[in-house]
């Protein structure tokens, strides 16, 4: 969690008030008449017709992330399946799109599995994850006939092969197995260093173990391997020493086991630009590193290439989210920092407070003039931490306008709370023209839904 001292300027780079920022934006968006559009839709009509804090979520930049995942990973090697991690944004209307452009869909719950199941996602089209699943979860799975559930403990590997005995089916499973590599990325996002609570480690023999006990239990059908090392990760040579390890790692299994690796899952966490001065790598080169990556460990260890998986979430849906606020008191404090409070914070964006997170940030309704202003945007909350963007500039803002705030479709809803009893935003999405609310705003009443007394 960021430490510093709120009372500190954030460090940064001279501002450019004339900087573009089409990188950071959806990739619809433009400006008309002074107003940021997206997807064909004024974002400051939008903001005053559906109310404001709001999630837009440009739909057709969702379906083009995608089929590149698609195009850049199947480009190089034919049996690749791009499963989107849907606990970067997660409703009943993502699931469709996911599965309309011929992805699957990662669960990480069982309130995750029952919305991609109620939104017609095949269950052959689901893989279920997380590290510590109920009895109740690893049931309803099973049940569900889901594609694969990716074991992360022993223990999990027992009550998988009970379900399924039970059941009378066998059930395809995926170890996940942590490969020792500690990206250069937030340490609450990295996932596959050996001090890690997921996954089997790979020291002292404990993932050999795994995997020969998934051979002989009854009822389990074990179809490989699984990783992710991380999130937000920029250096693609992370994912290339991972690979070499997992690679090393299946020709083990090869040698020690007569159980066949068929799949080869290797996550997700390829980085996205969040501010300017963001430099991440391209999906053609994800697809490149990691699918020739694969074929090439493999065939210096004499194996089959297995079915590759990917894992992208962030990647998908980030840049093609926005966040609409409305300003409320300005608060200038002389000598050090103007305050611009809006009508939201940090239940629908818990990022900065948690992770420091950094975004850029526009006035929509002056989107054709110059960021001149350097000011933090605040939340509603009873939070001094719950700070929006640091710093950042923004054009003049005065009460009543509309703020836009980038990059953020991944993360945002699905962390959102209702602290200070505050409702959660509605998701809109925005495509040729149109606006469709996909997920409503919450009431007073829904606060009080679960109240017994």
């Amino acid at each position: 969690m960021a430490t510093d001292n709120l009372s500190e300027p954030v460090p940064s780079e001279p501002v450019d008030p004339h900087a573009d920022l089409s990188s950071v934006l959806p990739m619809t968006a433009e400006t008309r008449d002074g107003h940021l559009w997206v997807g064909g839709v004024d974002m400051v009509e939008l903001a005053r017709e559906a109310g404001t804090a709001l999630y837009v979520m440009d739909e057709e930049q969702i379906r083009h992330q995608l089929r590149e995942f698609r195009k850049w990973t199947t480009f190089h090697w034919k049996d690749v399946e791009t499963v989107y991690a849907a606990k970067a944004f997660m409703c009943k209307a993502i699931c469709r799109v996911v599965h309309e452009e011929g992805c699957m869909v990662l669960c990480a719950s069982g309130g995750e599995l029952a919305i991609a199941l109620a939104a017609g996602v095949p269950a052959s089209r689901v893989q279920v994850h997380g590290n510590n699943k109920t009895p109740a979860e690893i049931r309803e799975a099973v049940l569900a006939r889901v594609d694969r559930i990716v074991a992360d403990s022993l223990l999990e590997l027992e009550r998988i092969s009970a379900v399924a005995v039970e059941l009378g089916v066998e059930q395809p499973v995926l170890l996940r197995v942590t490969p020792g590599i500690r990206p250069d990325t937030h340490g609450y996002i990295q996932t596959g260093q050996e001090d890690s609570k997921f996954g089997f480690g790979l020291n002292h023999g404990l993932a050999l173990a795994g995997v020969k006990r998934a051979c002989e239990l009854p009822g389990i059908d074990f179809a490989g391997l699984h990783m992710h090392i991380g999130s937000q990760i920029f250096a693609l040579q992370s994912y290339s020493k991972a690979i070499e390890v997992m690679v090393e790692f299946m020709a083990e299994v090869q040698r020690e086991t007569s159980c066949p690796v068929r799949d080869l899952d290797v996550g997700g966490g390829i980085g996205i630009k969040y501010g300017l001065a963001d430099e991440p790598s391209t999906i053609e080169q994800f697809g490149k590193v990691v699918v020739d990556g694969i074929k090439e460990e493999c065939e210096r260890h004499g194996l089959t290439v297995p079915r590759i998986l990917i894992e992208p979430g962030r990647a998908v849906v980030a840049n093609a989210g926005i966040t609409l606020y409305t300003v409320g008191v300005v608060k200038d404090i002389p000598g050090i920092r103007t305050y611009v409070a809006v009508d939201g914070g940090m239940t629908d964006n818990i990022r900065p407070a948690l992770y420091g997170a950094r975004y850029e940030c526009l006035v929509a309704n002056k989107a054709d003039q110059p960021r001149t202003e350097v000011v933090t945007i605040a939340g509603k909350h009873c939070e001094t931490g719950d700070l929006i963007a640091r710093d950042t500039p923004v054009q003049p803002p005065e009460t009543g306008d509309i703020i836009a705030v980038c990059a953020t479709g991944a993360y945002c809803h699905s962390m959102a709370s209702n602290y200070n009893k505050q409702v959660r935003p509605a998701v809109v999405f925005v495509r040729d023209g149109e606006a469709r609310v996909v997920v409503r705003r919450e009431t007073y009443d829904d606060l009080m839904r679960c109240d017994t007394e």
